[in-house]
């Protein structure tokens, strides 16, 4: 989710199928951005605290009724009733791919093997790939692999059952501390800035600094940045 799909435009849309119409756009998205800055507070804190991983739709709901008690979210809590939430929730098991990620992916798939390794259970994904027709090799999830990123633990694991080295290894990832986490335990690094990821991280100096071993933009909307662009630099 981010890297690959656009979770933003899924999850607004079913809000607003699913509420008034007096709700302004400007409330709607900040209950999803919040929603989603809420999911990675909740596993980071889970992980730092040593607590066992939990379904990712046991998070969401969780989180989901945490913030409707919020002060500007209290007309969206009293509409939304347990139905509404479970639908909600669902949503983010059916998203659409980036303008880039088909193509990108169908590029890389000519020379590498490709593979999600994310936090969540393995119907998600499957529910992911359904609905965004992404073609990757296999999916790998902290639920099948029984650990959660950043764990190095859950890229060793992965690393190992691909009967590869570390440094054989690219590890793509619109998200930060996932691609530091990989480059700790020797895998090569491609960084993916999305506009809707990483709020909180100076993107510029990542970028300047060439933290990564590689950087590519895909916030254009067309199907040549991102993933497409990976395959230009890493000659697919």
């Amino acid at each position: 989710m981010g890297t690959v799909t656009d979770w933003t435009s899924s999850i607004q849309n079913t809000i607003v199928s699913i509420t008034s119409d007096h709700h302004p756009d400007s409330l709607l998205q900040s209950l999803v951005a919040d929603w989603r800055r809420g999911f990675f507070n909740e596993i980071h804190r889970r992980f730092h605290n040593g607590e066992p991983q939990e379904d990712i739709d046991v998070t969401h709901r969780r989180i989901l009724n945490e913030l409707l008690q919020h002060e500007k979210y209290l007309q969206l809590n009293a509409e939304l009733d347990e139905g509404r939430r479970e639908q909600l929730v669902q949503s983010w098991h059916y998203q659409t791919s980036w303008p880039d990620s088909i193509p990108g992916l169908q590029r890389l798939k000519q020379k590498f093997f490709i593979v999600v390794l994310a936090n969540g259970t393995t119907r998600l994904q499957l529910d992911l790939v359904k609905s965004s027709g992404l073609p990757f090799h296999t999916l790998f999830s902290s639920q099948l692999l029984g650990s959660t990123k950043p764990d190095p633990a859950i890229y060793h694991k992965t690393i190992a059952l691909l009967g590869l080295k570390p440094e054989e290894c690219l590890m793509v990832a619109a998200h930060a501390y996932d691609v530091r986490a990989a480059a700790k335990v020797g895998m090569k690094t491609a960084y993916v800035h999305r506009a809707t990821e990483d709020p909180d991280e100076d993107i510029a100096a990542i970028e300047s600094q060439q933290e990564f071993d590689y950087f590519v933009s895909g916030t254009d909307g067309t199907a040549e940045c991102g993933l497409f662009h990976l395959g230009d630099l890493l000659g697919a």
